[in-house]
């Protein structure tokens, strides 16, 4: 295995979950455990430890027989002799190869780029948190998901920020424009003040240039411009790479015996930034690899984007830019109290929704958007859960047991009931067993709701 990241973490638990027998090297090329990088943002606010989002405890790999090469990249593969070499000049022999080589972070061009630093692993949390305990002020380069969640974790430590983002609006990617103005309200709101539409030309000392010419002083400036696929490997071996290494629905390269998982790997013409399809390849290749069931195949995920920023809440899944012209389109607007619901529906089925602000209807639509059934007559009863007949699908006293609550991990309120009669009376207990809550972290409310009625219903203490 190489890469220790949330694909590579979890791909080695899936494999030794399934077989005690398959002998297992991994190489990290951070020394750190694995870790959930999608709540870096909480260690940068404050809100969590390093400890708190690690995925696997130190003595994990000692006691399932894992050797863990962490520190340590690889930097060839000998495609001839099934071998790859590591920077510390070790060969390691392989017969199945995985590669989960992460992304690393897009810096611009532009001069005094090195000053700046970027937002995307627990060393940079590390550095960031740091010059934030001395920064008079700090500007955060890009307003997507990490940018948000970096200026956000900032301003929580006290630290007058400004988010500047090149499009017209945050998020241009998952939100509309009426969406992407009310988020930027509700974050303003929170000690965020951003520009939107500038283009930074050059970091200096201690102020960022605009290509205007003007410039805004800055003791700390974070980048957060995207990611791309880190192929690197792969491509000097050989491997068909094309904005990711190219697998098919076995996650498989154009050499058999080397899969691609998680950020790196391009399926279908897609590569995935979320946790929740990584995780979903990790299962698939597991259960090849191990022969559990040679029949699995990866066919493409949908993908519901959760932003993690205290005070915020917002989800957005599929479609979202469509118009009125190619979908039917059901939008509520409330500037005021930060609130946005958008249903994007193409055949009686929901393609895609935008969810800002008070989100309970969140769960109901992700179930539908996921699976693709057909919708109930009353649109509206939708974006007001509770209403109209429509279930809350995150009140456990609505919720079947089928209902999917942990997007990230697959797990149902029925398992979660399972576990709880098993005798988890909360939610890390839940989390230990069934893994829901620890990939993004947007379905603990709803893991605690179920847990409390369940204890209620019963009358035991959580």
């Amino acid at each position: 295995m190489v890469g220790n990241g949330m694909a590579g973490a979890r791909l080695v638990s899936e494999v030794r979950a399934r077989s005690a027998d398959v002998r297992i090297t991994v190489f990290g090329a951070e020394a750190w455990q694995p870790y959930n990088r999608v709540l870096l943002s909480n260690v940068l606010a404050g809100t969590s430890s390093p400890d708190q989002v690690r995925l696997l405890d130190p003595r994990w790999y000692a006691d399932h027989g894992v050797t863990a090469r962490l520190g340590v990249p690889v930097t060839a593969i000998d495609r001839d002799c099934r071998t790859v070499i590591a920077a510390d000049g070790t060969r390691e022999p392989y017969d199945v190869l995985v590669l989960a080589t992460g992304s690393e972070p897009v810096v611009p061009p532009i001069p005094g780029a090195e000053r700046a630093t970027a937002f995307r692993t627990l060393d940079d949390c590390d550095r960031i948190r740091e010059a934030a305990e001395r920064a008079g002020g700090a500007v955060v380069v890009g307003g997507g998901l990490l940018g948000i969640e970096a200026a956000r974790g900032l301003a929580g430590r006290g630290v007058p920020v400004t988010l500047l983002h090149l499009a017209g609006h945050l998020m241009e990617r998952q939100l509309d424009a009426e969406a992407g103005l009310i988020l930027r309200e509700t974050l303003g709101g929170l000690g965020v003040d951003i520009r939107t539409g500038v283009t930074v030309s050059a970091v200096r000392e201690r102020h960022v240039e605009l290509s205007t010419g003007e410039r805004m002083d800055a003791d700390l400036v974070v980048l957060a411009c995207g990611v791309r696929p880190v192929v690197g490997l792969a491509r000097d071996a050989g491997l068909e790479v094309d904005r990711g290494v190219v697998v098919d629905d076995e996650l498989r390269t154009d050499d058999p015996s080397i899969f691609a998982i998680g950020e790196c790997a391009q399926h279908a013409g897609h590569v995935y930034g979320l946790v929740a399809p990584a995780w979903e390849q990790a299962s698939v290749v597991a259960d090849l690899v191990t022969g559990t069931d040679k029949e699995a195949r990866y066919r493409g995920s949908r993908l519901v984007t959760r932003l993690k920023a205290s005070s915020v809440e917002l989800a957005a899944m599929g479609e979202t830019h469509l118009t009125e012209d190619e979908a039917e389109i059901v939008r509520f607007s409330h500037r005021h109290k930060g609130t946005y619901r958008k249903l994007v529906i193409r055949d009686g089925r929901l393609v895609g929704a935008i969810l800002l602000g008070e989100t309970a209807a969140v769960g109901t639509l992700t179930q539908l958007f996921d699976r693709g059934g057909p919708l109930p007559f009353d649109r509206a009863g939708l974006l007001f859960p509770g209403l109209g007949g429509v279930p809350v699908a995150d009140s456990p006293t609505r919720m079947p047991d089928a209902a999917r609550v942990c997007q990230c991990n697959n797990v149902t309120k029925g398992q979660i009931r399972a576990c709880w009669e098993s005798g988890a009376r909360d939610v890390e207990a839940v989390a230990a067993a069934t893994r829901a809550t620890t990939g993004c972290g947007g379905c603990r409310d709803a893991v605690e709701g179920i847990v409390g009625w369940l204890c209620e219903q019963e009358g035991v203490s959580a």
